[in-house]
């Protein structure tokens, strides 16, 4: 038993690694394991096992288990979930084709749209109608609802998403349906669109719908499986699930609406990178996290992410918006691209060298791991180009084969383009880091943000391999890889509030203002919110932030204003107006002076305070000394072998200064230090690379 400390344990189940986080008091611990993909929970146990006898610890101690995952996102990419069907009001069967009748790419007539995760074939209707402000105009037709349950049944459906007309004002008729389906089909899944997304936007809300109903089963199946393992190892604290939005939320709830998981990892990383922006004082991040499967992207301003309420999965174009299953949740905004250390090479029939999306995952994983991938990896290019050193891959868990990695070179990329298996590697680096630099280009313009005026940190088993070239190619002069970059994401879980934000629509206008109204509203959903937080916050404080989603009348989308934490009064119209007038300036320059103003939604977030890190002192610089080792690096650009120096990242104290070209090693991950960057430990042990003077 381990007395006084608290025992914080974080997991994040990546597409090709499992990473584990233990921390005793001050004290850390970390392991990384491939991935299981068939019962994911396998690789988390056998990686507690691990981690606890490195501490010397049982699984009882543990007070805090954080846990997030890219299951449900992979399940929806790869089609792996659940057989689902979807119930519409009659008339309305064809909304997931429909959409919102635009064209992501409009002068394309030949446009891939992603399949919809319920085919036609399995989506049916019923007679009901409510009207958008939640008077019945006809009522739900219960026999047509319990005649649909033999047809389910026949037709092997596992799960069912239920998404009425503007249910959002009106759920009666679709928990009415869900409990006659609940009686006549006691074991199948089902999902209320009202529940789950009860906002406007029929679209948005039957799509969101339909995605937690289609990975229902798999993620309730995993966590019941977990839970009971848990449960055997005599683990006996608290479970919580990070959810999209940065917060943690408990197993029940993640159970109930796990599509609120879909980007459950990514949004670990964006808080581990907004902690380290705090910790070293970067007001402007670029957060760069790239793991065995994604690489992802995200803007940090002033030591917070970018949050959206909207997620798009699937996209069938890499950085077109619409063209993608749209989620709408409270999710951390970012772009995420199929670049990973597992990314599959290849050359195209116009004999150009692709990167991704397809991924070589755990099994088998790149080449160079030896368990009969055939084809060439990310990693593979990486250990042909001599930046990994085979034999500490993983804190040496892993040992890497370099002649599998050239072999499949050669016979994928060298050959075809009449390349050596050292150019084809660099031709693989060069159009991976590319892919990555236009993703950053692309999210910074979106956001009207200048991507070369940003730090960017790095961070992922794979992203430090990378960093110094997308770096110079997005013209970035400082790079900073924090201590534990290589399992960045399950560090973010253990900062990461206990959290949940609910939003609910209800059109009013500013000149038809009800405030009793919305005062109640509000206030019935901060009792829901803080219903599903409390228990998790032991005592902590709970904040709440009230937000309503304005927009002129007439416009299309709506921006976010701060409410105060109180009932409404009429004294607060004026100031609501010019809140939103001045959000409304800063973000187009210019208001409409005089012009009607609504509101569509509500939001409240009910959250713990996030543990916020101590400043970091300067410390002096001084050669960080003699180099552990060397390794035999392809330096593309000149076409030839050089001998590069090899540190140890636990034997640089702080201060040690090193010149590019450098490997700094570790057990979690490698970090390469172009020609182009000078690299130094800073008093937070972080890896600061920083562009030579011209």
């Amino acid at each position: 038993m381990l007395e006084g400390a608290e025992v914080r344990l974080a997991v994040d189940i990546g597409g090709t690694f499992t990473d584990i986080v233990l921390d005793v008091g001050l004290d850390r611990k970390t392991r990384k394991l491939l991935t299981t993909p068939q019962r994911p929970e396998q690789a988390v146990l056998d990686g507690m096992r691990l981690i606890l006898a490195d501490a010397r610890a049982h699984i009882s101690d543990i007070d805090v288990f954080i846990h997030g995952t890219t299951l449900a996102t992979n399940a929806i990419i790869e089609r792996r979930g659940a057989k689902t069907a979807l119930i519409a009001t009659e008339g309305f069967r064809d909304v997931l084709d429909i959409g919102t009748e635009s064209r992501y790419d409009q002068y394309d007539l030949t446009i891939d749209k992603p399949r919809p995760l319920a085919p036609r074939s399995l989506r049916f209707t019923v007679p009901e109608r409510v009207d958008a402000h939640g008077a019945v105009r006809l009522p739900l037709d219960e026999a047509s609802v319990r005649a649909l349950a033999p047809k389910l049944r026949e037709l092997g459906v596992e799960s069912v998403a239920i998404a009425f007309l503007h249910s959002y004002a009106n759920p009666e008729h679709e928990r009415r349906a869900a409990a006659i389906l609940a009686e006549e089909m006691p074991d199948i899944s089902v999902t209320v669109s009202s529940a789950v997304c009860p906002e406007i936007r029929e679209y948005e809300r039957t799509s969101t719908a339909v995605a937690n109903a289609y990975v229902q089963p798999l993620i309730d199946g995993y966590l019941a499986r977990m839970a009971d393992a848990l449960q055997v190892e005599q683990f006996r604290g608290a479970i919580y699930l990070v959810t999209s939005g940065g917060g943690v939320t408990s197993i029940e709830t993640a159970r109930r609406f796990p599509v609120r998981l879909v980007e459950s990892g990514p949004a670990g990383g964006a808080i581990f990178a907004a902690q380290i922006a705090a910790r070293l004082g970067e007001s402007k991040v670029l957060s760069f996290d790239m793991g065995g499967t994604t690489a992802k992207i995200c803007l940090i301003e002033k030591y917070q992410p970018e949050t959206s309420r909207v997620f798009e999965v699937d996209r069938a174009a890499r950085f077109l918006k619409g063209s993608g299953l749209p989620v709408r949740i409270p999710v951390i905004e970012m772009v995420e691209i199929g670049a990973g250390g597992g990314s599959i090479a290849h050359v195209d029939a116009m004999k150009r060298v692709t990167v991704g999306p397809e991924s070589a995952s755990s099994e088998p994983g790149p080449a160079c791991y030896g368990r009969g991938g055939l084809r060439p990896a990310v990693t593979d290019a990486d250990v042909a180009l001599g930046m990994i050193d085979p034999d500490a891959f993983a804190g040496g868990t892993i040992k890497l084969d370099p002649e599998l990695s050239k072999k499949a070179l050669l016979s994928s990329v060298g050959e075809p383009l009449g390349l050596s298996a050292e150019t084809a590697a660099y031709a693989v680096h060069e159009v991976v880091c590319e892919n990555m630099a236009s993703a950053a280009r692309v999210h910074a313009v979106e956001r009207g943000e200048i991507v070369g005026q940003h730090t960017l940190i790095a961070f992922g088993g794979a992203a430090p391999l990378h960093a110094a070239r997308v770096a110079e190619k997005i013209g970035v002069s400082r790079v900073i890889v924090p201590s534990n970059a290589g399992v960045g994401s399950a560090v973010g879980f253990l900062a990461a509030p206990i959290a949940y934000e609910l939003v609910r629509s209800r059109h009013v206008r500013l000149d038809d203002f009800d405030t009793e109204a919305v005062s109640d509203l509000l206030q019935e959903m901060v009792t829901e919110a803080r219903a599903l937080v409390e228990p998790g916050a032991a005592g902590a404080p709970v904040r709440e932030r009230r937000s309503a989603f304005m927009r002129y009348v007439g416009q299309g989308h709506e921006i976010s204003v701060e409410l105060p934490n109180r009932r409404l009064t009429a004294g607060d119209l004026a100031g609501l107006r010019q809140k939103f007038e001045a959000d409304y300036s800063a973000m187009f320059e210019r208001s409409i002076p005089g012009a009607a103003i609504e509101v569509l939604s509500w939001s409240v977030l009910a959250t713990t305070d996030a543990r916020n890190p101590s400043a970091v002192a300067a410390v002096a610089r001084k050669p960080a000394g003699k180099a552990s080792g060397s390794r035999k690096f392809f330096d593309g650009r000149a076409g030839e072998v050089i001998e590069i120096p090899l540190y140890r990242r636990e034997d640089m104290a702080p201060g040690a200064t090193i010149a590019g070209p450098a490997v700094i090693a570790e057990d979690e991950t490698s970090t390469f230090v172009s020609n182009s960057f000078d690299a130094h430990i800073d008093g937070a042990g972080s890896i600061v690379m920083e562009r030579k003077a011209a």
